[in-house]
């Protein structure tokens, strides 16, 4: 494994981690302070796996390696891979416990980007699950009867932002290619937590505390989270029977179980019904819904190439656009105290960010300059922008070598941060990155079949021109919206050497980013590269990570004319490194954690 070469200034990754998050855990030993029965309900495994998290070092393993937002949904993923199942097969496991523990984040509801690994191959393979608008949208459905933008959550909440799902078409697809282990048997876990109930963690009753109004404007939502008109309190047992039922329908049918029959029209019903906001989703949507393989993205960086989802996700380009900009800058030799460090990475940023909001949407709908994005020389070209001793005074897209000549306006889409990461190493050496998402936490608010339905055509931009100039993320019948979703592995000589991911909206790029520089720059292990807290720039405004020593630089980037905000950035990161062993970090900022043998 890389030795670490932090510097010296930076003693370890649990002194440059938000207070109170380590030793939160460490004092608990369970995921964010989780109730007495909770504790004792953890494996000896897992405790351990916590206090490695706690005290900021990763997990080693030699065989396999699974890490994800929640313990149960980690166990049920290292039970299968522990049973000689390959990566796409715990994540078909992991993927519907989450939907169960941590069902505000990602689900059946939603869709997913997954990048995998193919040891046998050495192929990248990456597989697009977004959701799709509905064939009957039309671009100004989230315009009022003026022409002017609705509110964000008056969009949001309700059938109207419902786009088809993606998730179990991903899920199957996944198997198909790449499963060693019977299909049926990957949701046992699933089903017997959904049956026998799960303790709620202090995360989801928190959240469901801090969303309760809107949670309570469905029946069958405020039910779930509301018992008896009052929030969901940690260490309650939860159980729930109809996500049970609808894990059955996928074991003995697959997808087709969920595309179409009874869940499909359960679908159709909750959004076409939905109270003041119903939207346009039908059963031919769910029916003709295709999962796509595209091609990879990849940036080089070092003596790395940094490969991640392309279009209609703009994670890679964004991640490849910011690392190529900042590769001919020694950032090693600066360190992660160094201002002069942040302010590059933050202004490379917000060129990729404008680059982001005026070219990157569904490909599929409209010609987009993938090629040129990444391109080292048109990356050059950009950097010397960054030559400078103060802030940029006005960031604008470039004009990269495009093969169709396009005119977009600006973007001006807002995308909240929700979402999961799970990152898979198994013992045949094949390694799965993959982000899942209802868009934002809980998605529409609205329940069918034991589980939320998804905002994502929220993701669009709800005006569909700037000036009388198209806007390439507009809503489109079909189109798949534009997500930041960053799934990434990283190579190195033809073979992977990390994976990782995040939650987080927009800011998701900028959490990967920096890991990855933290990790390839600053030497640090994954545990240590997760931790750090987080500066991130997407369009000026450099936002701090609040109680951390990432405050500590506030002034001085104000000095050279940043816009400083102070702020909880809860990301969710995951990641697993690979070389002669493994070695897997958990983001302390959440519940997750490592597991491998």
């Amino acid at each position: 494994m890389r030795t670490s070469r932090i510097s010296g200034l930076l003693l370890s990754a649990v002194a440059f981690s938000a207070p109170g998050f380590a030793q939160e855990t460490a004092d608990a030993v369970a995921p964010e302070g989780a109730s007495e029965g909770q504790v004792q309900a953890l494996t000896e495994e897992v405790i351990a796996s916590l206090e490695a998290k706690a005290a900021g070092v990763p997990i080693e393993s030699e065989n396999w390696m699974v890490a994800a937002a929640n313990p149960l949904a980690v166990e049920a993923g290292a039970k299968v891979l522990r049973a000689g199942g390959s990566a796409a097969d715990a994540m078909v496991a992991v993927q519907v416990v989450l939907g169960l523990v941590e069902p505000q984040s990602s689900g059946l509801g939603g869709g997913a980007f997954l990048i995998w690994y193919d040891a046998v191959s050495g192929q990248l393979i990456t597989l697009d699950g977004r959701e799709t608008a509905p064939l009957a949208a039309t671009p100004t459905l989230f315009q009022d009867e003026n022409g002017e933008p609705l509110k964000f959550f008056d969009a949001v909440v309700g059938g109207l932002s419902v786009g088809t799902p993606g998730t179990p078409a991903l899920l199957e697809e996944a198997h198909r290619r790449w499963g060693r282990s019977p299909w049926p048997g990957l949701f046992t876990d699933g089903i017997r937590l959904a049956d026998e109930g799960f303790l709620v963690s202090p995360r989801l009753a928190s959240l469901v505390e801090n969303d309760a109004e809107r949670l309570s404007r469905f029946p069958v939502t405020a039910e779930y989270f509301l018992p008896g008109g009052a929030p969901l309190q940690q260490g309650h047992r939860l159980m729930n029977p109809d996500y049970a039922e609808t894990l059955r329908v996928l074991a003995a049918d697959g997808a087709a179980g969920f595309y179409g029959g009874e869940i499909a029209s359960g679908i159709v019903s909750t959004v076409r019904t939905a109270p003041d906001n119903p939207g346009v989703l039908s059963g031919t949507d769910l029916a003709l819904y295709q999962v796509i393989e595209r091609e990879p993205v990849c940036a080089a960086y070092r003596a790395y190439e940094v490969c991640g989802m392309g279009p209609p996700s703009s994670g890679a380009l964004t991640v490849g656009q910011i690392l190529g900009m900042l590769s001919t800058y020694d950032l090693s030799g600066m360190g992660p105290e160094s201002v002069e460090a942040w302010r590059l990475i933050g202004e490379a940023s917000r060129l990729a960010f404008a680059d982001r909001g005026r070219y990157m949407a569904d490909s599929d709908f409209v010609p987009m300059p993938t090629t040129g994005l990444v391109d080292p020389d048109y990356l050059s070209e950009r950097a010397v922008l960054l030559n400078a001793e103060a802030a940029l005074t006005e960031v604008a897209p470039g004009n990269p070598e495009f093969d169709h000549a396009s005119n977009w306006a600006d973007d001006v889409s807002l995308e909240l941060p929700s979402t999961s990461h799970i990152s898979i190493v198994d013992g045949y050496g094949n390694v799965l990155s993959m982000t899942t998402t209802i868009e934002n936490g809980f998605g529409s608010r609205l329940m069918t079949s034991g589980f939320l339905l998804n905002n994502e055509l929220t993701d669009f931009s709800f005006k569909t021109h700037q000036g009388g100039v198209p806007i390439a993320n507009r809503l489109e019948p079909g189109k798949r919206p534009r997500s930041s979703m960053s799934p990434t592995i990283v190579m190195q000589d033809g073979a992977p050497v990390l994976a990782i991911g995040s939650p987080g909206g927009s800011r998701i790029i900028g959490y990967v980013a920096k890991s990855i520089i933290a990790w390839a720059d600053w030497g640090m292990d994954v545990q240590q590269a997760v931790s750090l807290p987080h500066l991130v720039n997407r369009f000026g405004t450099y936002d701090v990570e609040l109680e951390t020593v990432a405050e500590g630089y506030a002034d001085a980037l104000i000095g050279i004319g940043f816009e400083v905000n102070p702020r909880d950035l809860t990301s969710g990161l995951h990641a697993i490194e690979i070389g002669e062993n493994l070695s897997g970090g958990a983001d302390p900022r959440r519940e997750g954690i490592a597991l491998g043998e």
